[in-house]
C-alpha cells in the first residue's frame, strides 16, 4: 500500500487544516481526502479548484453533469457515488442520473450538449471544432461557460486521477449510491 489513509494526527502538517475543514463540512473524513493528504498541495489544490468551479456561472445541475461526465469517463467509483448522492440531493431526474452513470444518451438536450462539448474538449485536447462549440452555445451556454468547462475538466481530472492512483475506497456514507 503506497498511499496511507491519513488521520488528522498522521497527516502531513500542511494537510491537516484542509482535512479538518472537509471533515467538519461533511461530518466525516472522506477516505479520498485521507489518501490525498499524502500530498498536501494536491489536496489543497483540488479543494481550491473545486470551490472555484462551484462559483462558476454554470448552474448546479450543469456542474454536476460535467463532474459525472468526468467521473464515468475516468472510472472513478468514489466520484460516481459522491455525485450520484449530490444529484439525488438536488432533486435531479432519476432518468438523468441513470443515463449519466451508464453513459447513455441524456434525456435533456441542453445537458446532452454540455456533456458532448466536454467530451469533445477532452478528445481534441481543447482544439474543439467550431461546429461543436456552436452546438454548445446554441443550447444557451456562453463562451465564458465554455472556458468554465475547461476548469471543471481540470478540477475533476485531479480528483478522479488522484482517487484512482491512491485506490481510495468508497466511504460507508456513499455505499447506497455506489
Amino acid at each position: 500500500m503506497h498511499f496511507p489513509a491519513h488521520t488528522l494526527d498522521s497527516a502531513p502538517a500542511d494537510a491537516q487544516r484542509v482535512m479538518r475543514t472537509s471533515a467538519d463540512r461533511l461530518g466525516y473524513l472522506p477516505a479520498a481526502v485521507a489518501k490525498m493528504a499524502t500530498s498536501p498541495r494536491l489536496l489543497d489544490g483540488f479543494l481550491r479548484l473545486s470551490a472555484l468551479f462551484e462559483s462558476t456561472t454554470l448552474d448546479q445541475l450543469s456542474r454536476e453533469v460535467l463532474i459525472m461526465t468526468m467521473a464515468t469517463r475516468n472510472e472513478c467509483h468514489v466520484c460516481v457515488a459522491m455525485h450520484t448522492a449530490k444529484l439525488t440531493a438536488i432533486g435531479a431526474d432519476p432518468a438523468l442520473i441513470t443515463a449519466l452513470r451508464e453513459q447513455l444518451p441524456l434525456p435533456d438536450a441542453r445537458l446532452a450538449a454540455l456533456r458532448e462539448f466536454a467530451l469533445t474538449v477532452l478528445d481534441s485536447a481543447g482544439a474543439v471544432p467550431d461546429d461543436r462549440t456552436t452546438a454548445f452555445l446554441n443550447h444557451g451556454y456562453t463562451t465564458e461557460q465554455a472556458l468554465e468547462v475547461v476548469l471543471g475538466i481540470g478540477t475533476y481530472t485531479l480528483s478522479t486521477f488522484g482517487n484512482r492512483l491512491t485506490r481510495a475506497p468508497l466511504d460507508p456514507a456513499l455505499e447506497e449510491f455506489a
